[in-house]
C-alpha cells in the first residue's frame, strides 16, 4: 500500500496497553495510526490534521469528557468521518441519547483485535 493510499485512524484510549496494542495491530495491518489519551489530545488532533478516515474511541476518558463527545463535533467538522465505540460499559454508549451512538458499532472490552478489524474494513469499504 503507498504512503497517500493509507487509511488513517485516531485511536482515542486513555490506558495505555490497549492504546499500544490498538496502534500496534493496527499500523501492522497497513494503517496509519494516529493515537490521543484523552478528549483534549484528541480535540488536537482533529483540529490539526486534514486527513482522519476513522476513530476508534472509548467511552469513558478522563477529564470528564466522553467518547461520544469527541465524536459528536468530530463528525460535524468531518461528516465523512466513521466512528466505533469501544467500552466496558456499551449501555452508558447507548443511553447517551447521541445519533451518532445510535448508529456506531459498539465493541465491549474485551473483544477480539479480528472483529475490531472486520469493522473498519466494513465502515471504510
Amino acid at each position: 500500500m503507498s504512503e497517500d493510499a493509507q487509511d488513517v485512524v485516531l485511536i482515542v484510549e486513555d490506558e495505555p496497553v490497549i492504546r499500544m496494542v490498538l496502534v500496534e495491530y493496527l499500523s501492522g495491518l497497513g494503517y496509519r495510526v494516529l493515537e490521543a489519551e484523552d478528549g483534549e489530545q484528541a480535540f488536537e488532533i482533529l483540529a490539526s490534521k486534514p486527513l482522519l478516515d476513522l476513530m476508534v474511541t472509548d467511552y469513558r476518558l478522563p477529564g470528564g469528557i466522553s467518547g461520544v463527545q469527541i465524536a459528536e463535533p468530530a463528525v460535524k467538522m468531518r461528516p465523512d468521518l466513521k466512528v466505533i465505540f469501544i467500552s466496558g460499559y456499551p449501555q452508558e454508549i447507548l443511553e447517551s441519547g447521541s445519533p451518532i451512538a445510535r448508529k456506531a458499532p459498539i465493541l465491549t472490552k474485551p473483544f477480539d483485535l479480528d472483529t475490531l478489524h472486520a469493522q473498519i474494513k466494513a465502515l471504510l469499504a
